[in-house]
């Protein structure tokens, strides 16, 4: 027998109900630009990353982990769940801050994987991304997040989240009007096996 494994695996999983109210969702907007806002790069930690106006065009933060403790440990116990129900991932835990993220109009991120060949072998590996909606999304046309392929996408509303394996590929495609906020996290651990 064998204990932990999940009745079924999935690579995408979406709420179907808010991880955060709307307030909430406003105070992690709030933390988010309270710190120091930067150009989001590609290929973060390799030799050819950098800034790339023709892959991703939007300003990012980092939320330290003191400053939204609640929201963390909130984000854990969710994942935790998540991962035993659905992924069936080894050693699954938060190993990087959370990412605000702001798409202007115009602003998107193309195709990509967050966790690639090279990152699949170097711990901590990333193994589940989320994506969690912070703006109401009547504020806001297109920033679809699509996966996999052309088409597929992710419709959320405030406060709600999709999980995915970090090795599928992605893309925000650009926002046609207003601003979409969303938080971004990785959760991961050792190599895969």
């Amino acid at each position: 027998m064998i204990i932990n494994e999940p009745k079924w695996k999935s690579w995408i999983v979406e709420t179907t109900t808010p991880l955060f109210t709307p307030k909430q969702c406003q105070m992690i907007i709030d933390a988010g630009r309270r710190q120091p806002p930067q150009q989001a790069k590609v290929g973060m930690g390799k030799p050819e990353g950098g800034l790339d106006t023709k892959k991703r065009t939007t300003t990012i933060s980092w939320i330290p982990f003191n400053e939204m403790k609640e929201m963390y440990n909130d984000l854990n116990t969710f994942i935790q769940k998540t991962n035993l129900n659905h992924f069936g991932f080894d050693d699954v835990q938060i190993t990087e801050q959370a990412q605000f993220t702001e798409y202007p109009e115009g602003g998107f991120y193309d195709w990509h994987m967050d966790s690639d060949v090279v990152m699949l072998h170097e711990p901590p590996v990333r193994k589940i991304s989320m994506t969690l909606l912070l703006s109401p999304e009547d504020q806001f046309e297109g920033g679809d997040l699509e996966l996999m392929t052309p088409g597929k996408k992710a419709k959320l509303k405030q406060g709600h989240a999709i999980c995915f394996a970090s090795f599928l590929n992605h893309r925000v495609a650009p926002v046609t009007r207003g601003v979409r906020q969303s938080l971004v996290m990785w959760f991961g651990g050792t190599p895969f096996k």
